[in-house]
Parts: C-alpha cells; structure tokens; sequence
C-alpha cells in the first residue's frame, strides 16, 4: 500500500514535516515519492518535487516555504517507475494536485472522455484522471463539491488527498483504501497510516468508506458523498507511544518487534485477558466458528483449528480470506466469524466479513489497530495491544494472535489459568531464545543454509502451520524459495 502523508498548520516549513512523515511509512515499500506545497508568497501554482528511489537522505531545499502540503510514496501499478508517474499529480492549470492510492478501474474511459475536452495527459498512470476531472467540474463547481462529483464517478477502491491554490485546506475521500486524520493545535494532518501521526498528535478520527472530509488548519468539515450530509467527527485517542514507532537502537525494525514479543505476550496475559471470558462464551454459544485471514494471519488462524481441538476439543473451521466468499453459504445467522488482521485494513477479510454479515452473522475482529475499518465493522472487538507493527513481515502481532487463540481455547475448555500458565511458559521460552547464547547458534544455522536455492520446512499437527508461517518469513526476508509442508504429504 502507498503511503500518504499530509500537513496544513502554523509551521511554514511543512514540507519538510512531510517528508519526514514519508520517511515514517518507508516500511510499506515503494519506488518513487513526490511532495507538494502551496507557496506561502504568491501561490500561483502548486510547486512539486518527485523522485525515483528511497527517500534516504532527501532534503526538499529546493521548495518554496509554505505551511500546505503534502506527500505520496508509491508503489508502481499503472504505468512504469518514473518521475513523471510518481505522485502528486496535476492539472492542466498545475492548479490542482492529487495523491491517491487504490486502484481505478474504469480510469481508461474517463482518460479517453477528458482527452477529447481538451486536457493533456503526462503519465501511464491511473492516478492522473483524477486532477483533471476535478479541474473539469471545477468549471462550474466549488472545490469539494467538485471533488465529491469526481469521485463518486471512479470505480475500485480508492482515497484521494487534492490541494489547490484557491484555497488553504485539503479534500480528501476514501472507500476502501485507509485514511486517518490527526488533530493538533494550530495544525491538523492526514495519513494513511495512524502511526506515523503519533509524533505530532494522537488524537485521531479513521474515515469510513463514503465519506470526505475538508481538512482547515483549525476546523474540519465531514461529510456523506453520497447523501451530502455533514456529520459529526469522533475523535479517537491513539495508545501508542512515540518510541513504540521508531527503531531506537536496533539495525531495522523486524529484529526490534522480534524482541519485542516477549512484552507483548505479557500485556495480553495482563491486560487483554480480561475480554477472553466474555468473547469465549459467544465462540461456544455459535452454530459454528470460522477463522479467517490473509497470509501470517491466515497461518494464526489455521494454528487456532488445532489449539481449540487440542486443548478445548472444540471445532472451528478456516479459510483464507481471499476464499471465503466462496464459503459463505454454510454460514447460518448464529454463525460466528473470527476475522484476524494486523492492519485491519486488509481488503479480502473486509470483504469476507461484509459478505458474512450480509447474512446477518455475527464477526469478532482481532486486530492491532485501534479505529481499523475492520474494528469498526466488526459486532465484538479484540485488540491485540502489540504497539506499531511496522516491518512488513509480521512477527509479534503473529505470536500475539497466537497467544489470544491459546487464552480462548483454554477459556472454552473451562480453565483460563491453565492457558495463562501456559502462555507464561511460551513467553520465557521466546525469551530464552533471544539470548546471545542461542541467537549465536542461529546464527550458525543460518550461515550454513543461506546459500540455499530451495527450503523445505515440514511439520506435523500444531506445527503445520508454523511451519507454513516459517516458510513465509523465509521467501519475504531472504527471496530464497520456501515451502511449507504437512509432515505426512
């Protein structure tokens, strides 16, 4: 997913909070980023810088000081990686600038019609519709109404940030594709991704698909685009703590929320026990259990089919997200969905879960991500507590999913404090493996596999799905390829 990041305050210099903004969601990879800003002296045109690459050591000395802006990463869909298609995007006017991420499917016609009025076309991107349809309503429409226009025409899931030179403030709209607006004093912000706010604010509110937002340096305007009502704003308050979100000592972050999981294991025995009861009686008291998720999380929760037999002699059934709208016919109204995210952003859960509670079934959302689209649609709500999961390779929001199917099982069986005596007993274990003394033997291991073109990671019954799961961390980390197997095929 491309990162977003926006500033509109006091500060003359939010360019530069921009990029350092960027900077904080290099995590979610990319290949190109750009930033715009509105001139403070004499805003004629919206002044852009784009590159290819990494952000690195970056600086924005050659834009123009101004206190709007805001910034994009991409990650290349339409159209190769160049200067010309990373984002922002323009006008004809370079009046009008645009950063979106999604995808627009039906982008070719509206090219073809907006082509045939006149407007000039620079990028192979999809993107790029986007400002010049906007400057085409503008003919007769105010900005946000033009905006709204705009985007109710385009097909997918998408969000889009527009800025232009008439006026001091961003329009942004979402269906789909996260968007969360920060509150500060004197200056508010817009991301795409919460934790990267937490330096500046934690006071949030998450778009919900359909709605647009205009976002002032001291006021904030939500509407339906669809009804054209104005609503009113939630606000949020974030849990997580600035350090929790930057690297502090460690080479990168994967091997710093690796050491990590040892605390988090803790704050679940702690603190997230006290909803395991409650959540443990509707599993039971369900005409059947679905867990669903992608990827690492579809591994947590293929591993929870063997913990409930195992330890609850319970059944729960599984499928991965991206299959379970196909399932969906076995679902019955006192059916119950597990749906198990970190971001709780990914589309195929959210639309495995739109799809279960078209027909009327409850959902449990375990997520890490407070204000999610999945914790928002979801009937009950489980928050893993893990803090900012920012290496794309997931690791201790995966042993925290673990560690909450392990307290649910145990709970259904009738005994939470075995489960709590045996969570106590994997968190030490973890512990002593990240001791130097075992981490040198890693090492070791490491060092004489590396050189490998295939790996084979087999396991039986509950280690089925580790292995799964380390097979995956094997393909993502190194690109060496893995499979995963089931010891018996």
């Amino acid at each position: 997913m491309c990162g977003i990041f926006g500033y509109i305050g006091s500060k003359n210099n939010a360019p530069e909070i921009v990029l350092e903004g960027l900077k904080r969601l290099e995590y979610r990879g990319y290949d190109s980023w750009g930033i715009a800003v509105l001139p403070k002296l004499n805003p004629t045109e919206i002044r852009i810088k784009k590159r290819v690459g990494k952000i690195g050591n970056a600086n924005v000395d050659n834009l123009p000081h101004g206190s709007v802006s805001f910034g994009h990463t991409r990650w290349a869909t339409h159209g190769g990686v160049t200067k010309t298609n990373a984002h922002p995007h323009i006008d004809c006017t370079k009046k009008i600038a645009v950063i979106h991420n999604g995808i627009i499917e039906n982008y070719q016609p509206i090219k073809h019609d907006l082509i045939s009025k006149g407007h000039v076309f620079v990028s192979d991107t999809d993107s790029e519709v986007v400002p010049h349809l906007i400057e085409e309503y503008m003919k007769k429409l105010p900005l946000a109404e033009a905006v709204r226009k705009a985007f109710v025409k385009l097909e997918g899931l998408n969000a889009i940030i527009v800025q232009n030179v008439q006026e001091r403030k961003f329009v942004a709209v979402k269906t789909g594709s996260p968007l969360v607006v920060g509150f500060g004093k004197e200056e508010n912000f817009i991301a795409s991704d919460a934790s990267s706010l937490i330096p500046h604010t934690k006071r949030v509110y998450f778009l919900e698909d359909g709605e647009m937002i205009e976002v002032h340096q001291n006021r904030t305007v939500l509407t339906d685009i669809h009804s054209k009502k104005t609503k009113k704003i939630k606000t949020q308050n974030l849990k997580w703590k600035a350090e929790d979100a930057q690297k502090g000592n460690y080479p990168h972050f994967m091997i710093k929320e690796i050491n990590e999981q040892p605390k988090c294991l803790r704050n679940i025995s702690q603190n997230t026990i006290s909803h395991i009861p409650k959540l443990a009686k509707i599993i039971k008291k369900s005409f059947g259990t679905y867990m669903v998720g992608c990827g690492t999380a579809s591994y947590a929760a293929l591993a929870g089919t063997y913990l409930f037999s195992r330890i609850a002699k319970f059944h729960v059934n599984f499928a991965p997200g991206s299959e379970f709208e196909y399932l969906v016919d076995f679902l019955k109204p006192k059916s119950l969905v597990v749906a198990f995210s970190q971001s709780g952003e990914t589309i195929d859960i959210i639309e495995s879960v739109s799809e279960a509670k078209k027909k009327g079934v409850k959902t449990l959302a375990v997520v890490n991500t407070l204000g999610s689209t999945l914790y928002r649609m979801a009937d009950y709500k489980l928050l893993l507590g893990a803090g900012p999961e920012k290496c794309v390779l997931s690791t201790k929001t995966f042993t925290a999913k673990l560690a909450v199917l392990l307290l649910l099982a145990y709970c259904v069986k009738g005994n939470l404090a075995e489960g709590q005596k045996a969570l106590e007993l994997g968190t030490v274990a973890i512990e002593n493996i990240l001791k130097k003394e075992s981490l040198s033997k890693i090492k070791k291991v490491a060092s004489k596999i590396s050189a490998s073109q295939h790996m084979f990671v087999i396991g039986r019954g509950q280690s089925y799905p580790i292995a799964l799961e380390a097979a995956l961390k094997i393909k993502e980390s190194s690109y060496i390829h893995a499979e995963g197997l089931a010891g018996g095929e």
